[in-house]
């Protein structure tokens, strides 16, 4: 199948998949779990029980599709009310991890969209096989395979088509290293939302816990600003950048950061709502550990990404940042004058 077949495709049986029904979407994804575990899969029990984990969690979940976000009536007695829908035809374009494919997976069907993957060559073999998996289970609930395609070629030249297919694929998102999402965000015509990669920060106040400070460091592995006046207990610590005040502080991380997740230590109330208020990121914590910036540590079951942008997502993304919505607007005759 052509590149640009795939894509109309996907195109044209978005419709379908944005009015599935509930069950018909959570059998999907609990059949398709069943079946990772009954495939033989060159994976690790572990990766399988992860990736099959996560799938029965968006199962379970509430689904985005259909909610009226609000409803209102104006004076001249139009009612006019806002729904979400799904956004439509889903591309990623990722690097090794077999596991962004069941997570991209069982958000997309669970929010009403089609998927169109693109992986990296050394792990082709593998992501075929669980694609195939995954469309035995949309199959078997009589749900068009065309949900869900994965792009063979191992050709540079197709990625950077694929990137252009901005008449049948609604949304990009990179999944890897910074050279990766540079290179889709600067060469797509596609919308895409910028999944970032970069230096994080943790800010360690004057009136931190050293003991906590110590335990986030060393699970987060980010960059570390210290109060000048505790500076000493980390002169140990490499990467370390002292400075005045929590004002220095918080400017030093807007201009240096990436917009994805920041950290204040501290246990002045005052402190944490300004870092909290200032900090511009997707993700800003007081006395806890960056690593929980994902999906499934947010309740979202899987991510399909963290966003670093403002629009149209930002953070952890799950099932409602995979949908957009529509107005809608029940009259009784009313023109406009």
């Amino acid at each position: 199948m052509s590149l640009e077949l795939m894509c109309r495709k996907a195109y044209e049986c978005k419709l379908h998949i944005g009015k599935l029904d509930t069950d018909v979407k959570n059998k999907v994804l609990l059949d398709a779990a069943n079946l990772l575990e009954q495939n033989d899969l060159e994976l690790s029990a572990d990766i399988i029980a992860e990736m099959t984990k996560k799938m029965r969690e968006i199962a379970h979940l509430s689904d985005p599709i259909g909610e009226v976000m609000s409803m209102s009536k104006r004076p001249n007695g139009l009612i006019i009310g806002k729904r979400r829908v799904a956004l439509g035809v889903v591309g990623v374009i990722f690097e090794s991890q077999p596991n962004i494919i069941t997570d991209a997976f069982g958000l997309c069907i669970k929010s009403g969209n089609c998927l169109i993957l693109k992986g990296d060559a050394e792990a082709l073999s593998t992501n075929k096989a669980i694609v195939n998996i995954l469309q035995q289970a949309l199959k078997m609930n009589n749900v068009p395979t065309e949900a869900l395609n994965l792009i063979d070629s191992t050709d540079e030249s197709v990625t950077m088509e694929f990137m252009k297919m901005n008449s049948y694929v609604d949304v990009l998102i990179p999944r890897g290293g910074a050279e990766l999402v540079h290179n889709v965000i600067t060469n797509a015509s596609i919308p895409v939302i910028n999944t970032g990669v970069g230096n994080c920060h943790i800010h360690v106040d004057e009136f931190a816990d050293l003991d906590m400070a110590s335990k986030i460091i060393n699970n987060a592995g980010e960059s570390v600003l210290v109060h000048k006046s505790i500076a000493k207990h980390f002169e140990d610590v490499i990467g370390v950048h002292c400075v005045e005040n929590i004002d220095e502080a918080i400017a030093y991380i807007n201009k240096h950061n990436v917009s994805h997740s920041e950290v204040i230590i501290t246990s002045d109330y005052d402190a944490a709502q300004k870092f909290l208020d200032e900090v511009d990121a997707a993700c800003v914590y007081v006395n806890a550990s960056t690593g929980f910036s994902d999906g499934a540590e947010f309740g979202f079951g899987a991510e399909i990404g963290v966003s670093t942008q403002k629009l149209h997502a930002r953070g952890p993304m799950g099932l409602e940042a995979l949908t957009s919505y529509k107005y809608i607007v029940y009259g009784n005759g009313q023109i406009h004058e």
